[in-house]
C-alpha cells in the first residue's frame, strides 16, 4: 500500500512538473520570436506593444473564467481542453509571422494563445496546490521552476532556430509537442485536484480581504516577470546593440536564473518563511533592473538581467501558494489572485511599449523597480493560513 501510494505521488509530481513545463516552452517559444515577428510585420515600440496586448488581454479573459472551469471540469479537463487553445494560438502566430505576415491574424493567433495559456496556468496551479498539500512541503516554486525550465530550454532553441529555421516552422513545431505532451500529462493528474463540489465560492473569494490583497502583490510580481518576458530582448537589441540571437540569450539568462531561484527556493521558504524570503528577492529583483538599465556596460547589464530573474523567482509561486493555503475554494481564490495578477500582463506592454517610445525601451524598464517597491508593503499578506473557508 506505501509503495502504490508512493508511485500515485510520483505520478502526480510528474505530471503536474510536465504540465509546467511545457507550458512554459509555449508561452517563451513566442517571447524569444518577438523580434523577429517586430521585424516581419514592421512594427515600432508603441505598435509592438499594443500587439502584445493581444495575448495579454487573451489571459486576462481567460482569469475571469477560469475559476469557474476548474471547478466545473476538474484541473485535468480543464488543462486538456486548455492546451488546445495554446496549441492553435502558437501555430497561427507562427504563419502570421513567417510565412502570411499579417499583423491581425497575428493578434488573433496570441489571442487565443493567451486565452488557453491562461486558462491552463490555473488549472495547473489549482492541482499543484492540491500535491503540495498531498506531500506535506513546499514544492509550489519548483513546479514553477519546471516552467521556468521550459522557458530555458525554448529560448535556447529559439536561439538556435533564429539562425536556422523559419518562424512558420518553430512555432508549428513547439505547438505539437505541447499539445500532445500535455494530453498524455495531465492523465496522472490526482484525484485530490479534481472538481470541487458545491458553489465555486467565486464571488465569497472576490470579498475576502486576504485574496484581494495577495492579488495586488501579485500583480506587482507579474508585472516584473512579464516586463522581461515582454521586453528584455528588445531593450538590448535596441539599447546595447545585440543581434536578435543574442537578445534571446539575453531572455534565456533571465529565465534561466529565474529557474535557479525557484529550484533553490523552498529550502529558504520551509526554514525563514515566506514573508522575509519574497521581500528578499524582491529587493534583488528591483536592484537587477536598475543595473540592467542603469551600468551602460553589456556585461554589467546581462549581469542585472540575472540578478533581476533571481528576484522575480518566488513571488508568482507563493503568491498561488497563499491564495491555496486551505480545503476549501482553492480553485475560486486562485483565479481571483490569477484575475488580478494578469492585469498586469494586460497593462504591462502597452505601458511599457509607449513610454518606450518617447525614451527607448531600455530606459523604459525602470518602471519595474518603481512599482516593486512600494509593493514590500504588501508582502506580510503572505503568512501561511491553514483555512479561510469560514471567512465572508
Amino acid at each position: 500500500m506505501t509503495v502504490t501510494v508512493a508511485r500515485h505521488h510520483v505520478r502526480a509530481v510528474v505530471g503536474v512538473s510536465v504540465t509546467f513545463g511545457l507550458n512554459g516552452v509555449a508561452v517563451a517559444s513566442w517571447f524569444a520570436r518577438v523580434p523577429a515577428a517586430r521585424d516581419a510585420l514592421g512594427l515600432d515600440a508603441g505598435a509592438l506593444g499594443l500587439l502584445l496586448l493581444s495575448m495579454s488581454a487573451g489571459a486576462f479573459l481567460a482569469m475571469l473564467t477560469a475559476g469557474e472551469v476548474t471547478h466545473r471540469l476538474g484541473p485535468r479537463r480543464a488543462a486538456q481542453v486548455s492546451v488546445l487553445g495554446v496549441a492553435t494560438g502558437l501555430a497561427v502566430a507562427g504563419f502570421a509571422t513567417g510565412t502570411f505576415p499579417s499583423t491581425p491574424a497575428t493578434a488573433v493567433g496570441i489571442f487565443v494563445l493567451g486565452y488557453g495559456s491562461g486558462t491552463c496556468n490555473v488549472a495547473m496551479n489549482v492541482e499543484a496546490a492540491a500535491v503540495e498539500r498531498l506531500l506535506g512541503r513546499t514544492v509550489m516554486p519548483r513546479f514553477h521552476a519546471v516552467w521556468s525550465l521550459g522557458t530555458v530550454v525554448a529560448a535556447g532553441l529559439a536561439a538556435v532556430a533564429a539562425a536556422v529555421l523559419p518562424v512558420t516552422a518553430h512555432l508549428v513545431a513547439v505547438a505539437a509537442v505541447v499539445a500532445g505532451g500535455t494530453l498524455v500529462a495531465v492523465r496522472s493528474f490526482t484525484s485530490g485536484g479534481g472538481a470541487e463540489r458545491g458553489g465555486s465560492g467565486v464571488l465569497k473569494a472576490w470579498r475576502e480581504p486576504r485574496t484581494l490583497l495577495i492579488g495586488l502583490l501579485v500583480l506587482v510580481l507579474a508585472f516584473t516577470e512579464g516586463t522581461a518576458n515582454d521586453w528584455v530582448a528588445v531593450a538590448f537589441v535596441d539599447g546595447y546593440g545585440f543581434g536578435p540571437a543574442a537578445g534571446a540569450v539575453v531572455f534565456g539568462v533571465f529565465v534561466a536564473a529565474m529557474t535557479f531561484g525557484r529550484v533553490v527556493g523552498p529550502g529558504a521558504l520551509d526554514r525563514w518563511g515566506r514573508v522575509p524570503v519574497v521581500a528578499t528577492t524582491m529587493l534583488l529583483a528591483a536592484g537587477g533592473v536598475a543595473l540592467a538599465v542603469l551600468s551602460g556596460s553589456p556585461v554589467a547589464a546581462v549581469a542585472g538581467v540575472a540578478l533581476w530573474g533571481l528576484g522575480t523567482s518566488l513571488g508568482f509561486p507563493v503568491g498561488m501558494s497563499a491564495a491555496a493555503d486551505g480545503d476549501t475554494r482553492t480553485a475560486a481564490r486562485v483565479g481571483v489572485v490569477a484575475v488580478i495578477g494578469y492585469t498586469a500582463f494586460l497593462a504591462g506592454p502597452p505601458v511599457v511599449g509607449l513610454l518606450g517610445a518617447h525614451v527607448g525601451v531600455l530606459p523604459a524598464l525602470l518602471v519595474v523597480p518603481l512599482a516593486l517597491v512600494p509593493a514590500l508593503a504588501l508582502v506580510p499578506v503572505l503568512r501561511r493560513r491553514q483555512d479561510h473557508g469560514s471567512e465572508r
